[in-house]
């Protein structure tokens, strides 16, 4: 099966049809979609998706989005979720969390400091319990690696990776898969292709980041998870290689990282 490791199925964008949405990707091939939380107001949303669609798994935290409206009530809160989520097997990681320095709300100094308290305290909460991260990095890709490194949980996805092959290999050297999906079939998308095409197998994970970054025959509209496995045969063209040996491997790979994926889907079958 192929899995879509960062997928926003409670995007308001797919209304009511999140279901079917998750439907559509099993019947692609697409046997686990692990949701990732930005908020407290929709740790729960993601946890009964997960529960409802049979095939998607789910991840809790804080984006950096969300940090100017997010407390330190908020944080101890998203300890506890997390403490009690450890009893079900759909929940798989401590996730979307990171920095975005691209948004200019986000790069006041102020908001930066903010930023980085939340994403210490989430590694912190990671490491606490065990859990891999789903990192969220615009702008920010050595201050993510920085205090990774400080405060290293087992392991994590750097979502959407589009750094350079050194940042690439901090990642890599720390136990981290990296992200990639729909930028990757656009041709002038020079150095993700690059990256898709050299880094090592083992460093591969598929995601759709749906609704949003849409393949080029998609964009600008809906992104979607069914889309993983044609998404998957542009880089497996790009890299010379049969589309279920990529298939195989990069399963195995987010398998690995987020060792619990193999309990939340044994519901959804091989």
């Amino acid at each position: 099966m192929w899995i879509d490791t960062h997928c926003h199925l409670d995007a308001r964008e797919f209304g009511d049809d999140a279901l079917g949405v998750a439907a559509r990707a099993a019947q692609a091939g697409v046997g686990m979609i692990v949701i990732p939380a930005v908020a407290r107001s929709n740790w729960e949303a993601v946890r009964a998706l997960a529960a409802q669609a049979g095939n998607a798994s789910y991840a809790l935290g804080i984006h950096p989005i969300c940090v100017p409206q997010a407390t330190e009530d908020d944080l101890a809160a998203l300890r506890e979720a997390v403490r009690v989520a450890l009893d079900d097997p759909n929940f798989v990681a401590i996730g979307e969390v990171g920095l975005d320095f691209f948004l200019p709300a986000l790069c006041e100094p102020a908001m930066r400091e903010k930023q980085v308290h939340f994403f210490r305290e989430q590694l912190k909460i990671a490491r606490e319990f065990g859990l891999p991260i789903l990192t969220h990095v615009r702008k920010s890709q050595d201050q993510v690696l920085k205090h990774v490194r400080q405060i290293p949980p087992v392991g994590g996805i750097a979502h959407a990776f589009n750094g350079s092959f050194q940042q690439a290999q901090g990642y890599i050297d720390i136990g981290f898969r990296l992200g990639f999906g729909g930028n990757v079939t656009f041709t002038r998308a020079l150095q993700i292709r690059r990256l898709a095409e050299q880094l090592p197998l083992s460093s591969i994970v598929m995601e759709t980041d749906a609704p949003d970054i849409a393949p080029h025959w998609l964009h600008p509209g809906v992104n979607t998870p069914d889309q993983v496995p044609r998404i998957a045969q542009v880089l497996a063209d790009l890299r010379g290689m049969p589309l279920e040996e990529l298939q195989a491997v990069t399963t195995a790979n987010a398998h690995h990282v987020m060792p619990r994926l193999r309990a939340a889907g044994r519901a959804s079958g091989p």
